[in-house]
């Protein structure tokens, strides 16, 4: 575990530099941090490995900077674990891991469609996804301008009503592509809208219109080389989804999506966010805390005050409806949270100090805190939750 009196091992990427600062006293000196716990994350890409057959390949989700997690350091820790592929968003995500040296494939998930995008993607050994004709022979007209080829993997609408050509026009897209100089086709995918639902109804009716398509494309002639269907969801519940590639996001830190999934396999989270205490006083009755009054004191109330608040991720509409861990024991936050801080009744926990460890999302004892609770209050997912932590907290990568 990592000590607040050491410089952790892992502040050399880029994401981590924030926390080499000491503030004289032999701790760090942070009001507020993300805790990314690498042995959780290699055990969870374990895990899912555990349920793939052994030519099925796993490929990390990192977009977002790792869904708030660091994608520096998550892309490494799961390619050593046993993740054989890295998916990102956007062309300025996959650079930043190749600047970090990391050497795997990248799929871009995102379109993509400029010259200008076409050359930084090739230049950086990126690989595209591509969604319609026209996309397709903007690349390879600037391809054949650089003289290269690229591997390129088309995508299909199955349902998603979101990237992708049509199912039902997959045989002629998919034959340009495989007949187009300079591109290279290195799969054929499509991504379902409702694999996290206990009712298969749509996602049946997707891996049906996905299986038509690909029978077509081989019918015609193109053998595709992998195929790949199954987000987090499908992976963890449908092995008949599995095909050559899984592409997991959420359950690479540790959540379910959704709660009938739970049973599958054993994910362990990995991220924690924590804050210390910063100010710690008695308040009598009737006295109000923070903007508006929104919580006022019926018995003479201890308040600690914690430097975290909604600027650095922290959703404001939990104000007076989340709890946090101090000493393994729950306390309720009150009043309304600030930009930079929040308050807590911690009138039952003696003798508070400052400085104090406060633990908002995670585990402290017996007790955990989980983005699934703070989304349920919210009445949205998990997902949001962890990408909406600012890089004003720094990440700090530990091995429990």
């Amino acid at each position: 575990m990592l000590s607040w009196e050491q410089t952790p091992a892992e502040t050399t990427t880029k994401e981590y530099t924030q926390i080499a600062q000491y503030d004289g006293y032999g701790g760090l000196c942070q009001r507020a941090w993300v805790e990314i716990d690498l042995t959780a994350l290699t055990h969870n890409i374990k895990q899912l490995k555990n349920i793939l057959s052994p030519q099925t390949e796993l490929m990390a989700v990192v977009k977002a900077d790792a869904y708030g997690h660091g994608a520096i350091t998550v892309s490494q820790t799961a390619l050593q674990a046993g993740a054989s592929w890295l998916g990102v968003a956007t062309i300025p995500e996959g650079i930043e891991l190749r600047e970090a040296g990391i050497e795997a494939p990248i799929l871009l998930l995102g379109a993509t469609h400029t010259p200008e995008q076409v050359k930084a993607i090739a230049h950086w050994h990126l690989q595209p996804t591509i969604c319609t004709a026209k996309q397709a022979l903007i690349f390879s007209e600037v391809l054949a301008t650089l003289d290269r080829y690229l591997p390129v993997h088309a995508k299909l609408d199955t349902g998603m009503s979101r990237l992708g050509t049509p199912w039902q026009e997959a045989t002629e897209f998919v034959q340009l592509i495989e007949h187009l100089p300079n591109l290279r086709l290195a799969s054929v995918y499509s991504h379902l809208a409702t694999a996290d639902s206990p009712d298969r109804t749509i996602m049946l009716q997707q891996q049906q219109r996905f299986e038509q398509a690909i029978a077509q494309i081989k019918t015609s002639g193109v053998k595709p080389s992998s195929l790949h269907l199954a987000n987090s969801a499908a992976a963890l519940s449908h092995p008949n989804l599995h095909y050559d590639l899984v592409r997991v996001g959420l359950a690479t830190y540790g959540l379910y999506p959704a709660l009938h999934l739970q049973d599958v396999v054993n994910l362990k989270p990995v991220m924690q966010v924590k804050a210390r205490v910063t100010q710690v006083k008695t308040i009598t009755v009737g006295t109000g805390v923070s903007y508006g009054y929104q919580f006022i004191a019926d018995r003479p109330t201890q308040i600690a005050v914690v430097g975290v608040g909604y600027a650095d991720g922290i959703p404001r509409n939990l104000s007076n409806k989340m709890q946090a861990l101090i000493r393994g024991r729950f306390v309720q936050q009150v009043g309304a949270v600030t930009m930079d801080q929040l308050m807590l009744d911690v009138t039952d926990i003696p003798d508070l100090e400052v400085g104090e460890v406060v633990t908002l999302l995670g585990k402290d004892g017996k007790y955990q805190i989980t983005a699934d609770d703070w989304a349920a209050s919210l009445g949205t997912i998990s997902w949001e939750i962890i990408c909406g932590f600012k890089h004003r907290l720094p990440r700090v990568a530990v091995n429990y």
